[in-house]
């Protein structure tokens, strides 16, 4: 870890953003930060809380939604295939505003939705963002796990099949860690992308870190201080992300490949 931070590009990098941020100290406005640092903290944790839910759940689903493409029968095959070609191929933005407004409107209209323990929770914006940032990760990584499984040697399991392992064992002990050994580094890319898409939960007026920026510039008039900022904290998570997905690489990939 600590040989990987010291490589040139990545100590020009760190030198770059040092001179930034005490040019942008000694130069720009910071006033605003004591006012609204509760709320930023507030915005950075739902936004953290946002990225580790949906990605989760979307790895979960796009498991066997690759699973079903590479190796499944065509009644599951199909589904699974038109699941990953409509989320790849519509904005988030739209799948965010077809699910908060489309599940959002149709709930009220049940008076046994709204008086059971979940209508709390289904008044409120964030578990639309949650389930649209969960299934466009699904869809995704979907076709990402679909190209993995398929490029596990098929000798491997045919091998397995003969030493007695059964379907579940082959796919627990050999055919998945395979396909996560492949995997990783697109998984990692796109869980950055996944980052970079929870701003668009601020539309259905989920309060994250990228909402907080707008609101200070709303009401103080600032323009680049907030951006600034928000991009720094956007790449520090970016970072920690690249980081932790290039570990996993080198413990869990290694003598897979």
């Amino acid at each position: 870890m600590i040989r990987a931070l010291l490589q040139p590009h990545r100590l020009g990098l760190l030198a770059l953003a040092l001179a930034l941020v005490v040019w942008a100290g000694m130069t720009l406005r910071w006033d605003w930060i004591p006012r609204y640092w509760e709320l930023g903290l507030a915005g950075l944790w739902r936004t953290l809380w946002l990225l580790v839910l949906s990605t989760l759940i979307g790895f979960l689903l796009a498991v066997p939604l690759g699973l079903a493409q590479a190796a499944g029968p065509v009644w599951l095959a199909a589904p699974a295939r038109w699941f990953c070609t409509v989320v790849r191929g519509t904005p988030l933005l739209l799948q965010i505003w077809l699910i908060y407004y489309g599940l959002g409107s149709l709930f009220p209209q049940y008076p046994w939705i709204r008086q059971s323990d979940l209508w709390p929770y289904l008044r409120q914006a964030w578990p639309y963002a949650l389930l649209a940032l969960s299934l466009s990760y699904a869809g995704y990584e979907g076709e990402v796990m679909r190209g993995a499984f398929k490029s596990v040697p098929h000798g491997q399991l045919e091998a397995a099949r003969a030493y007695g392992f059964s379907r579940w064992s082959v796919l627990r002990r050999i055919w998945l860690p395979q396909a996560m050994a492949r995997a990783l580094p697109t998984l990692g890319g796109e869980t950055v992308l996944q980052l970079k898409a929870t701003p668009l939960v601020a539309t259905i007026t989920v309060i994250e870190i990228y909402s907080v920026a707008s609101r200070v510039r709303q009401d103080t008039f600032i323009i680049y201080e907030p951006l600034l900022l928000l991009a720094l904290v956007y790449m520090a998570i970016a970072g920690l992300i690249a980081l932790g997905f290039r570990w996993l690489e080198r413990r869990y990939a290694t003598g897979l490949v």
